[in-house]
């Protein structure tokens, strides 16, 4: 496949030839996700459950900067805390003079998230112990007079569902316990219902909301005693009644479409300092813990059942990340029995305990993430790591030798000696190590908008360079039959603090970044690159699934797409098919490098304004994906293909907007979707109009 300048401006011509590129087909696992326990990426992301701290706890916020041993450092001064706190829940629409009791409780005892309710006004609370998750933090509350309780302001999903199911676990002397769950608005009671005693201390109780009432309001839920002094409350549940498996359903069902393929899980940063063992078993028995990766609190909701459970859900293969920060070897292979052990087996057996007696049959395995970088808990050298993946590899494999281990290498813009090393210490035990490039850096607010998106629309050029140059290196030190994971993948410029007074011409609003158009081409052009360096890179799982990165956003419940989702979504139609010669005629652009990331690496070069992919389905139907990344305006392609076909009707798909930093939003959600269209080959020739920063997919049926 060339590329090579056109003296025709304004036209690009593809030519596909019926020769294969590759004896292997386009791997399905190239368009997967991966998600993490980072702020709503799971929690209030993925999950269903729609109250915040549902435990009632201590809940650190981080400052953004890490210890030395790689652990999340949080705020310890009444001021920022208070100052953080109220930004929080200013995001999630709490009303000033909420937030303003929020903070007092806060500051007097109670769980962030959480209101004191009393109908006097008398309520006393402290912090308590949870009795059925032993060590955890629980909010005990009290009043001398009348009604008591907790509250909290949310959203719900009203647009889809009006019916929820809620769960409390309150614990207090009078073993009689009598308590109601209330949703109000801002004037009356909406919805209300006396608990149920389930067992224990577990009590259930479900809410209707009356047709009548608002999608988009936000409502305060209130559990309320009615009886008694004093109470524990040791954790409080809300789903709606449409959860699949405890998860949004909404999230399933964006998934699910877009022939989801692979999903990584846990993490990212959050698996350095992840024991899987807090993740299983009855939930309501599982420690909640600090998120010492990003702050916050990780309450092991979603553990490794609830993740493969999500899996098959959306049909699509798990693949897990093992904790070689923290973590020990004896660890992950117990992780490791547990997924993939029968009932013989120690772990086996537990995990048919907790209702799951089949074997999950986990093949994709990665040793670590990033652990070559100061944020992760108990970071390495590239020494050091070679030893932790000697040491977890065997033990693992003595566990079950039939899966696929991935090492953790650098990103390849920067990290030639740790993969040097790496592949120099391990070449016998390697067969797939990982990239990860989060690339971009600071850029100025002085640069040029489109200066940044050009840079990006250069670089999967030059990371195919690099990733070239490390193919060679791997075979070079008899690797045979390498392989490449890019285990996270998404554009990541950054900008300075604004100073007061500066003029600048880049900011937040015009910065191409995930949430973008720039996301959705860049993706694509990355694909490009992969399948041409097939089969080394056969598995891309992109950052992220929800509220992280580029893929889904879930606001006020709410679940809408990026960009990126339709893009990814539209080329998984290419999944299996083979990958025909393309020649590209058309015009080139230079970069101008203005991304920091580019700079400190030495890149630059050119590449061109129109990128594009063929390929043929198993089915004979001819796949062509087409990418303008130039920002001088709509150009006609001249796609010959009378090699496959004269005369025929093509459908295309084109995904585009008028600027590569347009988004789709809460407020307008389908700003940004694929539309639909047809064309005609005309004696073996399709000829359109392609917009300037769109993505095109055409089916051809041949």
């Amino acid at each position: 496949m060339s590329a090579q300048s056109n003296s025709s401006h304004g036209k690009t011509k593809i030519t596909v030839s019926p020769n294969a590129i590759s004896s292997r087909p386009i791997s399905s696992r190239i368009t997967g996700k991966f998600c993490e326990h980072l702020r709503d990426n799971i929690l209030n992301g993925m999950s269903a459950q729609i109250l915040r701290n549902p435990t009632f706890a201590d809940y650190p916020i981080a400052t953004g900067w890490m210890t030395p041993d790689g652990v999340i450092a949080r705020h310890n001064t009444p001021e920022t805390i208070e100052k953080e706190y109220r930004r929080m829940l200013s995001d999630q629409g709490w009303m000033e003079k909420d937030a303003d009791s929020a903070v007092r409780g806060y500051f007097n005892g109670m769980a962030m998230w959480w209101l004191p309710f009393a109908v006097h006004g008398e309520e006393e609370y402290s912090p308590d112990t949870s009795y059925e998750a032993e060590g955890n933090r629980a909010q005990w509350v009290s009043s001398s007079k009348g009604e008591f309780g907790v509250s909290q302001w949310i959203y719900l999903p009203l647009h889809r569902v009006r019916r929820y199911q809620a769960d409390a676990w309150v614990r207090g002397r009078d073993q009689n316990i009598c308590a109601r769950f209330v949703l109000s608005d801002a004037s009356q009671i909406v919805a209300e219902t006396e608990l149920i005693h389930s067992d224990g201390i577990r009590f259930h109780g479900e809410l209707t909301i009356p047709e009548s009432l608002p999608e988009d309001a936000i409502y305060r839920f209130d559990l309320v005693m009615m009886s008694g002094a004093e109470a524990v409350v040791e954790r409080v549940h809300l789903y709606p009644g449409d959860h699949v498996n405890f998860a949004d359903p909404d999230v399933i069902g964006f998934l699910r479409e877009s022939k989801l393929p692979l999903l990584r899980w846990p993490g990212g940063n959050f698996v350095s300092c992840y024991h899987w063992n807090d993740g299983v078993g009855p939930v309501e028995q599982r420690p909640t813990l600090p998120n010492y990766a990003w702050g916050g609190v990780e309450p092991n909701y979603f553990g490794t059942d609830e993740f493969i459970r999500f899996c098959r859900d959306i049909e699509c293969e798990p693949m897990i990340c093992v904790n070689v920060g923290n973590g020990t070897p004896k660890e992950a292979a117990e992780w490791l029995e547990y997924c993939n052990g029968d009932t013989s087996t120690p772990m086996g057996s537990l995990r048919a305990k907790y209702g799951h007696p089949e074997p999950y049959g986990v093949k994709l395995w990665e040793i670590g993430n990033e652990i070559w970088g100061r944020w992760q808990t108990h970071w390495t050298t590239a020494s050091g790591y070679v030893e932790r993946y000697h040491d977890f590899v065997q033990t693992m494999k003595q566990v079950d030798p039939s899966i696929e281990v991935m090492a953790c290498g650098a990103p390849v813009l920067w990290g030639e000696s740790w993969n040097t090393t790496l592949i120099g210490k391990a070449a016998e035990e390697i067969q797939c190590i990982t990239d990860h490039p989060l690339v971009g850096g600071m850029v100025s607010r002085k640069d040029d908008p489109m200066d940044v998106y050009k840079d990006f629309m250069g670089v999967p050029s030059a990371l195919s360079r690099r990733w070239r140059k490390l193919r060679e290196e791997m075979e070079s030190a008899g690797i045979s039959d390498p392989r490449l994971a890019v285990t996270e993948l998404q554009m990541f410029a950054h900008l300075p603090s604004k100073k007061d007074g500066e003029d600048e011409r880049l900011g937040y609003a015009n910065l191409t970044n995930p949430p973008s158009l720039g996301e959705a081409l860049y993706d694509i052009l990355i694909y490009h690159e992969a399948v041409r360096l097939s089969p080394f890179i056969e598995i891309i799982t992109h950052s992220a699934t929800v509220n992280h990165g580029g893929g889904l956003r879930k606001e006020r419940e709410r679940v809408y797409a990026n960009p990126c989702h339709y893009a990814q979504s539209l080329f998984a139609m290419m999944h299996d098919a083979t990958p025909m010669q393309t020649v590209i005629d058309t015009e080139v652009v230079r970069m101008p490098v203005v991304l920091g990331d580019v700079k400190s690496a030495g890149e630059s070069g050119e590449y061109g304004k129109v990128d594009a992919l063929a390929a043929l389905s198993p089915s004979g139907e001819l796949l062509l994906s087409i990418v303008n990344r130039s920002e001088a305006g709509s150009m006609q392609v001249d796609t010959d293909i009378s090699a496959f076909r004269m005369d025929v009707v093509a459908t295309l798909w084109i995904l585009g907007s008028e600027r590569p930093w347009d988004r789709n939003t809460l407020e307008l959600p389908a700003k940004i979707v694929p539309s639909e269209k047809r064309g005609t080959v005309r004696e073996g020739m399709l000829s359109f109009e392609l917009p300037a920063f769109s993505y095109v997919f055409v089916r051809i049926a041949c």
